[in-house]
């Protein structure tokens, strides 16, 4: 099951279903089952305040996950404050949906077993989430 909480009413953010089958489907990929995953989109101080009580780091970023599992079942939270989000989106030179989208797919990753501590690490997170989001491109015909 996935769930959207304050999921953001942007002119650019499809439907509720196709993101929900294209998180499925990148799960499957990677011989993963969802099993219970909530997206919760926060604002710039929820993110910093959970970045501190749960991190005890000072700082705003773009997303924390949580893992509630191990193994191929995935279960967990993820809280995505959309605020950084987009400013990413600037400093990339990306469109706001495709890094909300690359955050989305970076926050699964996550908790199927993918890290990005060390440099090989964040490379292959990078191809992880450069892979998503063709199969995104796929799946909802764009």
């Amino acid at each position: 099951m996935i769930q959207f909480n304050n999921l953001p009413e942007e002119e650019w953010l499809e439907n509720v279903e196709t993101l929900k089958s294209w998180l499925y489907q990148i799960a499957r990929t990677h011989s993963a089952e969802i099993a219970r995953l909530n997206y919760n989109f926060v604002s710039k101080e929820e993110i910093l305040a959970i970045n501190w009580q749960y991190l005890k780091h000072d700082y705003y970023t773009d997303i924390i996950t949580f893992g509630y599992a191990e193994g191929d079942i995935v279960e967990g939270e993820v809280y995505i404050c959309t605020e950084q989000v987009k400013a990413q989106a600037v400093d990339f030179n990306a469109s706001e949906k495709g890094e909300l989208l690359r955050v989305m797919a970076h926050g699964l990753l996550h908790l199927i077993g993918f890290d990005d501590h060390e440099e090989r690490d964040k490379a292959r997170m990078r191809q992880e989430e450069e892979k998503s989001l063709l199969l995104h491109a796929q799946i909802s015909g764009n």
